[in-house]
């Protein structure tokens, strides 16, 4: 088997476009976001008003990071500390990290075997405990029946904040992802959907949230220079109550971003073509389990996973290293050493230790692999058969 030499952490090349844009602004010297001549519109602001319009919300904010725009949802969501929040047992540490950081205290559900949050578990951790907000993480792209969710949200009197890190772009029937609660939480860091190395988007239709949201991003009493913010007078006494938690994202990355926003829509077909010829090519292999994607569901398929169910760790690893020296880098969330990116509720130990067999089970088998719009067609196929190829040789066939 001919190894594979692409490297999985190459994306692409950021635009013509915003390189010329990034150059405009370094140029000028106005990095900062509030340094602006008149009526003036910073790129700040202007991505501000064009992703509010790709995401049909009424506000959005531009923010440093999305690890930061999920702290401050919260934050202005009335989250204090020492309140329980629900949260997947499946996700990325900046999730609990943004729980952790405004005091307040995690609380996992259960995830399904397509990944997503478990229904059923959710209901008894809501009747089980006092949370009243959800931080619904939608880990690498799936998403749980979103009309079944709000329900059992708006039943039980739950605000719902989403984290759409891995689902901007992505719908429930004919609805994005992020407009289904209180709040969106989206992020531009370098391996999402829109690259500005690090950066995040929060959005909302609800005017006393995003106020608050924009004072604690650090607006000072420049909020009116925003680009999709909202009226004056909401701020009369949100402005004068609320802290600076200083996290604004500047010119320099809103250039490099509003180009790659008006190609979203095309980066979105051309991730599921690749996407699509890789599942096809692993779901014909018995021993590999990939999530099922409902019909109401358009994903984004900047990433894929796949379970070897019955796998053991010593198999896992092995199943790694085969695939590491043809070339072909995958992450493991059985490992409860984090690794990278790559990391489970049980090595989060400023998170109170909870119980979670399911999760457990699903994530002893689990296995992540990024597709970066870098590789071709062919790169994706050759990728397949090297995937395919050693879960035969390592006879993996009968984990299932």
């Amino acid at each position: 088997m001919d190894p594979f030499r692409g490297v999985f952490t190459q994306q692409e090349a950021i635009p013509d476009e915003a390189i010329a844009a990034a150059v405009d602004v370094m140029r000028s010297g106005r990095l900062h976001r509030y340094n602006t001549l008149g009526d003036e519109l910073s790129p700040a602001s202007e991505l501000e008003r064009n992703f509010a319009a790709y995401q049909g919300s009424r506000y959005c904010l531009a923010c440093a990071s999305g690890g930061y725009a999920m702290s401050i949802a919260l934050r202005a969501a009335g989250v204090q500390p020492g309140d329980h929040v629900l949260t997947n047992s499946f996700t990325l540490a900046p999730v609990p990290g943004a729980i952790a950081s405004v005091g307040a205290r995690p609380v996992f559900v259960e995830i399904t075997e397509n990944l997503v949050l478990d229904l059923a578990d959710l209901e008894a951790k809501i009747s089980e405990t006092d949370a009243k907000v959800l931080l619904l993480s939608s880990m690498r792209g799936h998403l749980c029946d979103m009309d079944a969710l709000v329900s059992i949200l708006e039943d039980n009197g739950i605000l719902l904040l989403e984290d759409c890190a891995h689902t901007m772009g992505a719908k429930w029937k004919d609805r994005l992802s992020g407009n289904f609660g209180l709040a969106g939480c989206f992020s531009t860091q370098t391996y999402k959907h829109l690259n500005s190395g690090e950066g995040g988007l929060l959005t909302s239709n609800d005017p006393e949230f995003m106020a608050r949201a924009t004072m604690l991003s650090g607006s000072y009493m420049l909020y009116d220079r925003h680009g999709a913010v909202p009226a004056s007078e909401t701020f009369e006494d949100i402005r004068l109550e609320t802290a600076n938690m200083s996290g604004r994202m500047d010119n320099l990355r809103a250039a490099v971003l509003l180009p790659q926003l008006a190609a979203l829509e095309d980066s979105i077909r051309r991730w599921n073509e690749r996407y699509d010829l890789i599942a096809r090519q692993l779901s014909g292999l018995g021993a590999i389990q990939l999530p099922h994607r409902p019909p109401e569901e358009r994903y984004v398929g900047s990433s894929i996973q796949f379970r070897l169910p019955s796998v053991t760790p010593d198999q896992a690893r092995a199943f790694l290293a085969a695939n590491k020296n043809l070339g072909v880098e995958l992450k493991w969330f059985g490992d409860d050493n984090p690794v990278g990116f790559t990391s489970n509720h049980h090595s989060w130990k400023y998170v109170d230790p909870q119980k979670l067999p399911v999760t457990d089970q699903i994530l002893a088998g689990l296995f992540d692999m990024r597709i970066p719009l870098s590789f071709t067609l062919e790169d994706c196929a050759h990728i397949s058969r090297i995937i395919r190829n050693t879960v035969e040789e390592l006879s993996l066939s009968g984990a299932a």
